[in-house]
């Protein structure tokens, strides 16, 4: 059942995409002048222009720090003898992660990130279970460089969150080295995933593919509401192809979320001697069951507005799960929100209501919208983009979809009948 608010006034505006742009330029999401051997974009942020495949993406221009090698040991020959040499020994007063085929040296500035950020926990910096589990990961991630790259990227974007706080713009570009472990965490993750697994792994498997779920999700395609989904432009040259790819990237954060939970079995975080096998009460809210039928729970308005009754369930209504699990969290109390309410609604966002919210019905935006508002006040990540995203919500609501007024009554500048 989709939205019977048709009304769209004006024709937003298009955006010219570079076709010939290097790779650098494409991952950031930026538009590139092409320009050769280096794009200005790339020589500002410091990096390698990438438009011949033997340059790799985000390669910082005097990066000497991160090596691979194909063996844990190496060997000499000696006549018809070979003898095995160890690794090479570290710098005095260097600090190390490293496995069987990488080693990383930490700089200093990394090493500050270590002390001032990953001894507690970012991701729920409130919770003191999880603040428990991310003291061991921090141990784990000196033998696994996958998480710590992905450590420092989260540290580095939970860095940015605060400076953009406390300052007068709405949001920051990531960072040079922000970029750098996200990608470097993510090159090392993939491969990693490709061998067995063994016990000894599943921690650090799970906890990377929550990180990068996370700066997934803290990072939005743009830093103005302008140029923020729903309401950035497309572009009127693209293919059909191309654009229903470009469609689903508009919820790229959701298939990583997806993307990690299909690591579930993989990593199996309750099993007994899981770090994270405390936060099983987290796990149980996360996979709550919903109501079957029924609007109980729900105000009164939103009901309304998602044309919901006391027979509704969720074959004949597809805003039913969606709209209790959002409820679940509008009384609560901004400390008392966790991210196993926010991901009970992103559990939600499946089927039908997939598709609503990618064709942009108003129904689907407002509820996407009452769940970053709440949810945005509890958890930094989810903040990060609804900074940008919840403004492009209302200003896409009012510019395409003025006589939805039971949707406009939940919009900023409106108070609502029923106290919500």
């Amino acid at each position: 059942m989709a939205s019977t608010c048709t009304e769209r006034s004006p024709e937003r505006r298009t955006m010219r995409r570079s076709r010939f742009g290097c790779r650098n330029c494409k991952l950031r999401k930026l538009k590139c002048d092409e320009g050769k051997p280096q794009c200005k974009r790339c020589r500002s942020f410091g990096i390698l222009c990438n438009f011949q495949p033997n340059v790799p993406d985000l390669q910082p221009v005097a990066d000497d720090s991160v090596r691979s090698y194909p063996s844990r040991c190496r060997w000499t020959q000696v006549g018809r003898e070979r003898t095995e040499l160890p690794p090479p020994p570290p710098l005095t007063g260097a600090v190390w992660t490293c496995d069987a085929s990488t080693f990383y040296q930490l700089s200093a500035k990394c090493q500050d990130f270590i002390t001032r950020y990953l001894g507690r926990s970012l991701i729920t910096p409130d919770d003191p279970n999880m603040i428990q589990v991310n003291r061991k990961l921090l141990t784990l991630a000196f033998s696994h460089p996958f998480l710590m790259h992905a450590s420092l990227a989260v540290a580095l974007a939970y860095d940015r969150h605060l400076n953009s706080r406390s300052s007068s713009r709405p949001g920051c570009r990531r960072t040079r080295e922000e970029c750098y472990h996200c990608y470097q965490s993510t090159v090392l993750f993939n491969r990693r995933l490709r061998e067995p697994i063994e016990t000894k792994d599943k921690d650090p498997i799970w906890a990377t593919a929550a990180a990068l779920a996370v700066l997934t999700f803290a990072n939005p395609d743009s830093d103005t509401p302008e140029e923020s989904w729903p309401l950035k432009p497309s572009d009127p040259s693209s293919s059909s192809f191309s654009a229903e790819r470009d469609r689903d990237r508009d919820l790229e954060w959701l298939r990583m979320s997806e993307g990690k939970m299909s690591l579930w079995r993989v990593a199996d975080p309750l099993r007994p001697d899981s770090l994270f096998r405390v936060l099983a009460p987290t796990f149980a809210r996360m996979h709550s069951p919903l109501p079957e039928q029924g609007i109980d729970g729900i105000p009164t308005g939103l009901a309304i507005a998602c044309r919901l009754d006391h027979s509704s369930t969720a074959e004949d209504n597809p805003y039913f799960h969606a709209a209790h699990a959002v409820s679940q969290i509008l009384h609560l109390p901004d400390s008392q929100v966790t991210t196993g309410h926010s991901e009970l609604f992103t559990r939600t966002i499946r089927g039908p209501f997939r598709s609503l919210l990618l064709d942009k019905d108003p129904v689907a935006l407002l509820l996407l919208y009452l769940w970053y508002r709440k949810a945005g006040r509890a958890i930094w990540w989810i903040a990060a983009r609804a900074r940008v995203e919840c403004p492009a919500i209302c200003s896409f609501l009012r510019l395409y979809h003025r006589g939805c007024h039971a949707v406009h009554a939940f919009l900023p500048g409106v108070r609502l009948a029923d106290g919500h």
